[in-house]
């Protein structure tokens, strides 16, 4: 069975043809419990959000700041396994319709198998995954792989990237870019920086891929901010911890749902 690669692209041109950023949301599997965790993917998508990146938990998440980690100790303590995020992938895009990409670190595929982990993200209505520390010199045999099952694979760039390295990675990459806003791990900042609207003027001049970025970005006017220049504007931490600060399961998922609608109108915003 083929992955959703085409759907990706697809709704990032869509997004594109509106004259807007898309909006791109990052949850955690299996965080608070597996079925909640679905619940709120679900509910990211249905609030606005037209892709989701659904993590997969790692005891050591080195790009991930301390309200990630935390979700991730969450699920990992409740038992969350490989079979649990392809679940979430399955019935989060089984009920929406959208593309549902999978964030995850090398060791936990490479331990599970490439080509068993590939084939079930396909089967499972998968877009493709998202490599933070997957180096690209080392991710032919990932690539072969994912190309075979219709996955895209999306590689993170920095602002410390030269422009050879960028041109590198972007040629081996599929799907969009994930242009990280700044140096240092996951979470919500007081403003995204000058630093994201150069690193995505030299990205694009690699790449037709769109690009996308993350890391610090939190309310409806910093995604407003990015969407003036970047392809899809992705929000990981502020949906975390509108999960942690509810006062239970059935209230983080309408937080998280309003949260979406709220971020939403940001990247739609002319002003």
């Amino acid at each position: 069975m083929s992955g959703n690669v085409r759907l990706l692209d697809e709704t990032l041109a869509a997004a594109k043809s509106e004259g807007r950023a898309a909006l791109i949301a990052y949850l955690p599997a299996g965080f608070p419990t597996v079925d909640g965790g679905i619940e709120a993917v679900k509910a990211a998508l249905d609030g606005g959000a037209d892709v989701v990146e659904v993590g997969l938990p790692h005891s050591d998440p080195v790009l991930d700041g301390p309200v990630i980690q935390t979700a991730d100790d969450i699920a990992l303590r409740g038992g969350v396994r490989i079979a649990d995020v392809m679940r979430t992938v399955r019935e989060a895009h089984a009920a929406t319709g959208k593309p549902v990409l999978v964030m995850t670190y090398w060791n936990p595929i490479d331990r599970y198998g490439v080509e068993r982990f590939t084939a079930e993200l396909a089967e499972a209505g998968g877009a493709g995954c998202i490599l933070p520390d997957l180096p690209v010199q080392e991710s032919a045999l990932w690539r072969e792989h994912a190309e075979k099952h219709g996955l895209a694979t999306v590689f993170v760039v920095a602002p410390s990237s030269r422009d050879e390295r960028l041109a590198e990675i972007t040629a081996a990459g599929s799907g969009f870019v994930y242009a990280a806003s700044l140096m240092g791990v996951t979470g919500t900042r007081e403003s995204v920086g000058a630093q994201a609207e150069d690193l995505v003027r030299r990205t694009r001049a690699t790449t037709p891929l769109p690009v996308c970025v993350g890391i610090g970005v939190s309310t409806p006017a910093q995604a407003a901010e990015v969407a003036r220049f970047a392809d899809g504007v992705i929000v990981g931490s502020a949906f975390v911890k509108r999960m942690l600060d509810a006062p239970d399961d059935a209230a983080g998922v309408e937080a998280v749902r309003a949260l979406a609608g709220d971020l939403a109108g940001g990247v739609r915003r002319r002003d």
